[in-house]
Formats: structure tokens, C-alpha cells, sequence
């Protein structure tokens, strides 16, 4: 028997005149209903977040500190009800649905330990020149009022996590939206956060249709904006609203490089696993997920069988299963987008070295090479479970090779040298540099976003608490200092 979900309004729950269906891509089966709020019922969650702004910011740090760790000691507890619920409604493994509850335990958790030291201040004296004789700067972070949330579907529990864990860190109300096709993780979330003594108003979570965003992105009363999801919409959102502040994590082609002093056997093996585990996990929908193999000459023909064979070995199935590594996509139309993009590389001259094939929502872990360069799929960013290999001539070609794409969200670089490992942070044009690894490796603490079409700000919880914030200089004057 399935559920009927309802949302949170300003911190209790409610159900509006209408609902829809959330469905398993695997099978098809009914996951729960979930109760749609009507513009009312949406503007009465702004109104009373725009009116509890000011009380939410001077709440003392305990309050909201102890409210971010009830909320990581209640996921820990229900972990297994979470992923079951995750995996349900996303297609995603349970492996990685079970990894996905354990990250967003650690955001509130680092979120609690922030709050508890965030906004000490910074004291500035100002008698360095005569006219500041006597004064002394104190510089503090204060919220800059009502957060937007927009969550996506891929990880739709720990990217929730990452909006809201640092809102309520620093005392700024927040609106959330999970994405239509994977609601529930979010409204559980809900369930926790009623749970605690955070005042009424500072949070909601309202499952608002996608065609319902843009008078939300506009209203005034919410001056900054937390969005993940793909490129285009991102960008609308931003364009649309030039005076607020936006915080947008996009899309990437994530390359993982392969140096010609990683050219061990055990070196080979490693990369090889890493690159197929990390190319199909989540089905591929992460944006950090390995789309490019770039590899050197003097390592291609030994590593490429090793990849075809890695991959190969991943286990697709039913993702309630235990023993499944790659689930289906998101939707079926998802997985048409993905055979199209194979279909057109492949018919341009791409060697199709393993997979290629779609049941339903799935489609197989899949192997390329000799992709054209302009193919979209050597271009956009597939989200998907494809991977391509390409063989360059050392490291500098290696790099150029990574900065061509309108990307640059994270690369990994396997290589022994530290020294080439600083010119690698130095010459790509990523947000992090992963070396020794695949590009996605993300933790959840450290500064998480991109460069060039990849977005703007960061994730990862004290760097979302700073662009939560801004900061406010206090003068004092005629101190002895």
C-alpha cells in the first residue's frame, strides 16, 4: 500500500486541491501521492518566512545548533527507511541510496558544528593611518534574508541537505522545492525538521510544479537563490533575476586523466575500476560522474581493456537489490535522450566498444572511442551511464584536451608527480582538481562548484553559509587601543 505525502507550510504540514503520482522507473510501480500546495497556500509560506527573517537571524546559535544535529541523529536512525524510500522514487541503486542518507547525516552534522562558530566576528583596528586614531572594525556575516532552495532529482535527499542544513546554520528562512520526480526524500526531511524547536515560518517544503517556479524565482521576498540542476534552466533563473544573489550548480563533462606515469599493472587496475564505478554509479546521473577518459599514449592500449572489462562487470539491475551497481534512469525518456546521443557518436564514426542498448528506462554501461569531436555527446553532458576514452600525446595535450568543453565542474588526474599535480590545478579550468582519483569524489565539507558553464558559488556547508550571507562592518570609536 502506497502513501499520500503531505507538504510543509511554514513548518506544519498541509495538503492543497491537487496532487500527482510518484512513480518506480524500474518497474513502474506506484511509489506515493503527493498533495500539490495552491498559490495561496505558496504565499502564505513566503509571507511568513519574509516575517520570521529577523527573529530566525537573532536566534541563538544552541537553538538552530541543536536543531541541525536532531535532524543528523534522526536520518542516522532511519537510514534504511530513507534509502529504501530514495531508491524507490529515483531508480538508484540501494548501495548508493543507503551512501546517499550517510552523506546528508554529515551535512547537518558539519552544519551544527558551523553554526556553533559562525559569525564570531573579526575585529580590524583602523589606526593604521590618523584619521582611524581610536577606532576599531568588527566585521560579522548577517543573512541576507529568505533562501530559495531548487533541488534535482539525482540526489534528491543529500542536495536538499545542502540547502537547507546551511540556511538554518545561519539563520536564514528557506523555501524548499525538490524536484517533481523525486519529492518524498524531501518531505521526509520535513518530518524531521518538525521535529525540532526552529521557529514557525523559518522552513517549508513545497512541492510546486516546475511551470509554477518562475513566479517564485521572482518575488522580492526571496533575495537569493540555490538551484542544481541542468545549464539552461539555471542560467534562465539568473538572467531573470540579475539583482539577486544566485547560487547555481551545474552541469559538467567530467574527465578523468590518465598520465603516463601511472603505468603500473596495479595502477591500471585501480584507475580501470575507479573509472567504470564512477561513470556508472547513480546510473550515471552526477554531475561529477566520468564521461571522458583522456589517456596517454604510452598507457591507452593497456588501460582501454581493462575499462571495457571493469565496466562490463557492473551489475545492472533491480535496484532494491543489494548486489545491483547500475539501476535505471531517472525516466524512460531520459534513457531515449541517452540512446540518441550513442546512436548519432556511433553513426559518426564513434567505436562502440560495450553496451549500447536501452530496456525501458536502463541502458547498459557503455564504452566509446574514437568519438568525433563534435558529437554531442563528446560536447554536452550525457548524465547517463556512457563513457568516453580518447588517446592523447602527453600532458600537455592531456590538458587541453580537459579544457575543451563549455564545462568545468571537476577533473581527476592519475599521476605520481606532486609537481605535475600543481600544474594540473593550475591549468585546468575546473572547480577541483581530484588527483590520484575520477573526478567524483565530492566531500560534502570542502568547496564544491565549478567554472565556465558549470555555474557560480559554491556548495559544501561553511562556503554556502558565506554566500547565505553578507558582510556588515561595525565602527567603534574613541577606544584606547
Amino acid at each position: 500500500m502506497t502513501s499520500t505525502y503531505a507538504f510543509w507550510l511554514a513548518g506544519r504540514q498541509a495538503t492543497g486541491e491537487t496532487s500527482f503520482d510518484v512513480t518506480n522507473s524500474w518497474d513502474g510501480r506506484l511509489v506515493g501521492t503527493v498533495s500539490v500546495p495552491t498559490e495561496a497556500q505558496v504565499e502564505e509560506a513566503v509571507a511568513a518566512a519574509h516575517a520570521v527573517r529577523e527573529e530566525f537571524a537573532a536566534t541563538p546559535a544552541h537553538v538552530r545548533a541543536a536543531a541541525l544535529d536532531h535532524v543528523s541523529r534522526r536520518l542516522a536512525e532511519r537510514t534504511e527507511e530513507i534509502a529504501q524510500l530514495i531508491s524507490a522514487e529515483n531508480g538508484k541503486p540501494i548501495k548508493w541510496a543507503r551512501g546517499e542518507v550517510g552523506r546528508a547525516v554529515s551535512v547537518f552534522r558539519f552544519a551544527a558544528e558551523e553554526a556553533r562558530r559562525f559569525n564570531g566576528g573579526e575585529a580590524q583596528r583602523l589606526d593604521t593611518d590618523a584619521g582611524g586614531t581610536g577606532r576599531l572594525a568588527l566585521t560579522r556575516r548577517i543573512p541576507r534574508g529568505t533562501v530559495l532552495g531548487i533541488a534535482p532529482f539525482n540526489f534528491p535527499l543529500n542536495l536538499s541537505a545542502h540547502k537547507v542544513a546551511p540556511a538554518i546554520a545561519v539563520g536564514a528562512p528557506i523555501i524548499l522545492k525538490p524536484a517533481p520526480a523525486t519529492p518524498i526524500s524531501s518531505l521526509i526531511l520535513g518530518e524531521l525538521l518538525a521535529e525540532t524547536d526552529l521557529p514557525a515560518g523559518s522552513w517549508s517544503v513545497l512541492t510546486v510544479p516546475n511551470e509554477r517556479m518562475p513566479a517564485l524565482v521572482q518575488d522580492e521576498r526571496l533575495p537569493v537563490i540555490s538551484f542544481t540542476g541542468s545549464g539552461p534552466v539555471g542560467y534562465a533563473i539568473m538572467d531573470s533575476v540579475p539583482r539577486k544573489h544566485c547560487t547555481l550548480e551545474l552541469g559538467g563533462n567530467g574527465a578523468a586523466v590518465v598520465l603516463g606515469d601511472w603505468n603500473s599493472d596495479q595502477d591500471l587496475d585501480w584507475a580501470a575500476s575507479r573509472i567504470a564505478t564512477f561513470s556508472n554509479y547513480q546510473g550515471g546521473q552526477s554531475c561529477i560522474s566520468v564521461q571522458r577518459v583522456i589517456a596517454d599514449t604510452s598507457v591507452y592500449d593497456r588501460l582501454l581493456p581493462r575499462i571495457v572489462a571493469a565496466v562490463e562487470a557492473q551489475v545492472t539491475g533491480d535496484p532494491s537489490d543489494a548486489a545491483t551497481d547500475v539501476g535505471p534512469l531517472v525516466s524512460e525518456d531520459a534513457a531515449r535522450r541517452v540512446e540518441s546521443w550513442v546512436d548519432e557518436a556511433v553513426g559518426a564514426g564513434a567505436k562502440l566498444l560495450t553496451g549500447g542498448v536501452r530496456d525501458g528506462a536502463t541502458y547498459a554501461p557503455t564504452v566509446l572511442a574514437e568519438v568525433p569531436a563534435r558529437t554531442t555527446i563528446a560536447c554536452e553532458e550525457v548524465f547517463g551511464p556512457v563513457l568516453t576514452v580518447t588517446r592523447v600525446d602527453g600532458e600537455a595535450e592531456a590538458f587541453a584536451a580537459v579544457n575543451d568543453s563549455v564545462y568545468g565542474l571537476q577533473a581527476g588526474v592519475f599521476t605520481h608527480d606532486v609537481r605535475t599535480a600543481f600544474r594540473a590545478h593550475r591549468a585546468l579550468e575546473v572547480g577541483g582538481v581530484i588527483v590520484g582519483d575520477v573526478p567524483s569524489y565530492r566531500a560534502d565539507q570542502m568547496p564544491y562548484g565549478g567554472a565556465k558553464q558549470s555555474g557560480v558559488g559554491r556548495e559544501g556547508v561553511a562556503y554556502a553559509m558565506d554566500d547565505y550571507t553578507y558582510e556588515r562592518v561595525l565602527v567603534l570609536t574613541g577606544l584606547a587601543l
